[in-house]
């Protein structure tokens, strides 16, 4: 099983860009995971927000891979804790799909992207930079890969 950080915006900060890296390193052999950058929409005075965030969702439905079991990371979805998102990635390597996280814009995800999404998950109620919702979620399936592995990097 692979997965797939789909994620709106290019040239992360280097500070974001080396902490994914790193998390994206470490879950290699547990779950290989690729970073796929996203055009943003135009925005600005006179554009329409709403048409920026359509473009974007067209892009980020055209990046998913064939078949994959979609994640959209947004704050309406499940809030999980580490362990729950480790039993969920157990349940999803049942299912030998590959997975697919989504990240969207600053509006969040285009309708026609919740629809196609299989699960929403919540990072919490706080409101992150969406390229520091990256380095979160990587570190978190590495955590939950981890979990699974029974390896010491969760120490709860």
């Amino acid at each position: 099983m692979k997965a797939r950080l789909i994620a709106v915006g290019e040239r992360a900060p280097r500070w974001v860009a080396d902490g994914f890296g790193e998390y994206q390193k470490r879950l290699s052999h547990w779950l290989p995971l690729e970073l796929v950058e996203v055009e943003p929409g135009l925005r600005g005075k006179g554009r329409d927000a709403a048409r920026a965030m359509q473009d974007e969702g067209a892009r980020v439905l055209a990046a998913l891979p064939k078949n994959a079991l979609v994640v959209t990371l947004d704050g309406r979805g499940k809030p999980w804790s580490s362990e729950q998102l480790a039993q969920r990635l157990e349940h999803w390597r049942a299912q030998g799909r590959d997975l697919a996280f989504l990240i969207g814009g600053p509006e969040g995800h285009a309708p026609d992207v919740i629809a196609r999404g299989d699960e929403s998950w919540s990072l919490g109620p706080l409101t992150l930079p969406h390229m520091l919702v990256r380095l979160v979620a990587a570190e978190q399936l590495y955590r939950a890969a981890a979990l699974l592995a029974n390896h010491p990097y969760h120490r709860a």
